[in-house]
């Protein structure tokens, strides 16, 4: 069994900085692709930042220039630095990977959610 935990969620002023992570653990094998989604209140959750394993990267237009996204391949984790935040980057992220475990299955899993809440 594979389990996700993130960290890093928090209350900030807008223009501040906030660095989100996400560790997995369990019965790993491999992890393909890490990404963090978002939703905010009353809206569909969105896809804000993809990893891929061999670290190609693509990020939702409105965060381009002030997120990056990157991982650890050795700790199992995936980071989302999120510069210049903004009132609209409120919201619960989510990360989500692909994983690969020790008994050859594949699926994606879920983190619990952190809640980013952005002052204006």
């Amino acid at each position: 069994q594979v389990q996700l935990v993130e960290s890093g969620g928090g209350l900030v002023q807008a223009g501040g900085s906030l660095r989100l992570s996400c560790a997995a653990s369990g019965s790993i094998f491999s992890i393909n692709t890490m990404d963090w989604h978002r939703q905010a209140p009353g809206k569909q959750r969105e896809l804000v930042a993809t990893i891929t394993s061999g670290g190609y990267t693509n990020y939702l237009d409105s965060v381009k220039g002030r997120f990056t996204i990157s991982r650890d391949n050795a700790k199992n984790t995936v980071y989302l630095q999120m510069n210049s935040l903004k009132p609209e980057d409120t919201a619960v992220y989510y990360c989500q990977v692909m994983v690969i475990t020790t008994a050859r299955s594949q699926y994606y899993i879920w983190g619990q959610g952190t809640q980013v809440t952005v002052s204006s």
